[in-house]
């Protein structure tokens, strides 16, 4: 959560921001007792199991266990981090953030990004309108080359910067737009005038357009703004690839090309990153899904954290040429200091992804070979050893060894194997070179005593299961509030709760402050409300669930003190034996009541 936000804010937020509205939006709902039922937008099914309980502003899916508040639902639907969700619902709800209501200039800076965001959106129009004009004839041509559809040109509105030097800055100011705004935004330069020195004249003031007789590609974010563009250049003009420099309303380090395409892509398995714009339009015309680019950067460590949240998985598909490998390279380190799994898919005869999926088409590349990212480093590392020589040899699986030495003994066998292979040296040596023995490891013996614990992790099993079923009681607001007391719960999550929920906090807000995306779900499904509405029933399932946990500890502190009775000095023992007689007592009592 990189950006905190005063929970009492965070409470009216949630109060403006009717879960069963929001979801509605995205999922169809149709109310059963208490609670709305829906298909999962989160993964594929065709019954129901996808709850919304509007009075908790809490949802759950029983099939794959993704649950919790309102603003859990728009991180994952929408696939943004915390503070951009929350953003988003207040804005949805007519909410100035805590830090805009303390600045009081925040409503001159809104309505400063609003314009700039209005004229990239005109100038977006513009731009696609210019390329079906006599003038934008070369730019089409060129697109058509590549073998673009109108349909996919429509898709990522592509369009021309065509004209006279300033032909977008004048249709723009016709438009109300100021010249400082449309610097402001990138689309217009200005070159202050120059007085004259002894080595050149002076020079005039001159306003000019950024793009110039260049194919144009609007970079658009999740929400449909576009922030920028990328130009390409059809002749000599350098650079090949011009883009939109930071501005007040886009960074190039923090988003990706085709995120507007990525946000409504549903149940991805993994993401393609390619290196360039055309790349993602080529794939995405050939059928090809979740496919994005960087925006004339390398691979951040932004945009590597942005993609975790789009899938699980992120294929590298960079170019074959010695500039793409060696991004791959970059990429992969970035990709696994952000904890993102990574693939690279391996493109033959040098070929871009463009190039190849025109080539060999869609089921040539849903044929690709994907390499782990230690298949790919050993790859690499063979290329820059010579194998023709034992030196070579030696040095390159010292240094396979090292690669592989962090993984699984199953995931290094595989390249054990390889090794084998390629370098002549035996089994039983590449494994001691990772610090693995050749020889199996005989079983261990399991001592007799070893049934015990198991037999009382399944005692402990129960006694949290009924734990859980109390905070879930707790939830529904209809037990009074000294029906338990904070030892009942030895499960510390559990116990966090319950202090929590009887010092008055929601139900919404305990999901959200969970740790973990585990956690989270546990607490989604134990903070849904039972069926039951009769507050006499729930104080009865809470005092069953009690009195269940009460004789559990109970049975624990007898078990523990028969152990330590007999190793007891003569004066403690007698006091210890007064408590084993008052538990035994108190247990017998529970369990004639039970």
């Amino acid at each position: 959560m990189p950006r905190r936000f005063p929970s009492q804010w965070l409470d009216e937020l949630r109060a403006k921001s009717d879960i069963v509205d929001v979801v509605s939006a995205y999922v169809p709902l149709k109310k059963n007792g208490a609670r709305y039922w829906g298909l999962c937008p989160f993964h594929g099914e065709k019954t129901a199991s996808f709850s919304v309980n509007p009075e908790l502003q809490l949802y759950y899916c029983f099939g794959c266990k993704a649950g919790g508040s309102v603003i859990q639902f728009v991180m994952d639907i929408e696939k943004l981090d915390f503070a951009e969700a929350v953003e988003h619902l207040a804005d949805r709800a007519h909410m100035p953030l805590p830090q805009m209501q303390e600045d009081p200039n925040w409503q001159q800076k809104r309505d400063q990004r609003d314009r700039l965001l209005s004229a990239n959106r005109e100038a977006a129009r513009i731009y696609h309108r210019q390329l079906f004009t006599p003038a934008g004839q070369k730019v089409l041509d060129y697109f058509k080359k590549r073998g673009l559809s109108d349909g996919v040109i429509t898709k990522f509105g592509l369009g021309a910067a065509v004209g006279p030097w300033d032909a977008m800055t004048q249709e723009l100011q016709k438009l109300g737009y100021t010249e400082d705004e449309l610097r402001l935004c990138g689309l217009t330069v200005v070159r202050e005038a120059e007085p004259a020195t002894e080595d050149q004249p002076a020079r005039p003031r001159r306003v000019c357009d950024m793009f110039r007789d260049r194919a144009m590609f609007p970079i658009i974010d999740g929400n449909g703004n576009v922030l920028g563009f990328g130009g390409r250049t059809l002749g000599d003009a350098k650079p090949k690839y011009l883009n939109t420099a930071d501005t007040p309303v886009f960074n190039k380090r923090l988003g990706v090309y085709a995120a507007n395409l990525l946000r409504k892509a549903r149940h991805l398995d993994h993401v393609i990153l390619v290196e360039g714009y055309m790349d993602v339009v080529s794939l995405t015309q050939f059928g090809v899904q979740g496919v994005c680019a960087t925006l004339g950067t390398s691979l951040t460590e932004d945009q590597a954290r942005y993609l975790k949240r789009i899938a699980p998985k992120v294929y590298l598909a960079y170019d074959g040429d010695s500039a793409g490998q060696h991004a791959i390279l970059r990429g992969l380190d970035i990709l696994g200091a952000a904890g993102v799994p990574a693939r690279v898919l391996d493109f033959p005869d040098g070929l871009d992804p463009d190039e190849f999926i025109r080539r060999d088409g869609p089921e040539g590349f849903e044929n690709l070979p994907v390499l782990t990212p230690e298949a790919y480093r050993m790859r690499r590392l063979a290329e820059e050893h010579d194998l023709s020589t034992q030196e070579g040899r030696t040095e390159y699986a010292r240094k396979c060894a090292e690669l592989i030495k962090p993984l699984e003994p199953v995931e290094q066998e595989n390249y054990i194997q390889q090794l084998m292979v390629q370098t002549g040296f035996p089994r039983d040596v590449l494994l001691a070179q990772v610090g693995r023995s050749a020889a199996p490891q005989p079983a261990k013996p399991r001592p007799a005593f070893e049934r015990q614990p198991r037999l009382a992790q399944k005692e402990d099993s129960a006694a949290v299961r009924a734990q859980e079923i109390v905070v879930s009681l707790l939830a529904t607001g209809q037990l009074p509030a000294d029906i338990a007391a904070a030892e009942d719960f030895s499960d510390p999550l559990l116990r966090s709760l319950y202090q929590a929920l009887t010092d008055g906090a929601s139900p919404a807000s305990l999901v959200e402050s969970q740790p973990t995306e585990a956690d989270r779900e546990r607490v989604s499904r134990l903070l849904l409300a039972p069926p039951s509405q009769d507050t006499n029933e729930l104080i009865r399932m809470a005092r069953d669930c009690l009195n269940t946990v009460r004789r559990e500890r109970l049975q624990r502190e007898i078990a523990d003190l028969q152990r330590e009775i007999p190793g007891l000095p003569p004066e403690k023992k007698e006091d210890a034996m007064r408590r084993f007689m008052a538990l035994r007592a108190e247990l017998r009592q529970r369990t004639g009541g039970a």
